[in-house]
């Protein structure tokens, strides 16, 4: 990771989380270019009904193109159907596929509650990156957080 100070707060809806988690999607896919370099940590934020830290994975590379680009070169990889897909990406001319390796998830998701009990935190419409101070105020949150961010980021959050 070009930047190991720094990892992607990814909000997903619950079922994309599951499947992300469990290997059946490798790639998730923006209506922006995402400039994220391989090795980059993703939390993944589940959304509603959820709202809650579920695990990580890391980026193994970012393919921005037009969304028909996309779409062609991962749609098997994308969970998503074609029709979920365009209605998503109507109107926008560029796409991003993120293609998502080493998902681990939390034995204990952490909850937004607590993520907000820890400092101010928001999870992102889409997507954030999120550096020092407030990846130790998320590996406070938890202590499942805790544990693999400092494996993840080695010193960074071993406070």
């Amino acid at each position: 990771m070009n930047d190991p100070e720094r990892a992607m707060l990814l909000s997903v809806h619950p079922r994309f989380a599951t499947a992300i988690l469990a290997g059946s999607k490798t790639v998730e896919v923006r209506r922006q270019r995402v400039a994220a370099p391989p090795g980059t940590l993703v939390l993944l934020y589940a959304t509603a009904p959820t709202m809650a830290l579920v695990g990580t994975a890391r980026i193994a590379a970012v393919h921005v193109a037009s969304p028909k680009e996309v779409w062609s070169a991962h749609r098997t990889q994308t969970g998503i159907s074609r029709r979920e897909y365009d209605t998503y990406m109507r109107g926008a001319t560029q796409a991003s596929g993120l293609t998502l390796e080493a998902p681990h998830s939390f034995d204990e998701p952490v909850t937004l509650s607590a993520l907000r009990a820890a400092g101010a935190f928001h999870p992102p419409q889409s997507y954030r990156y999120m550096k020092g101070d407030e990846l130790l105020q998320v590996a406070v949150a938890g202590p499942v957080v805790g544990t693999t961010l400092r494996e993840a980021l080695g010193d960074l959050v071993s406070a």
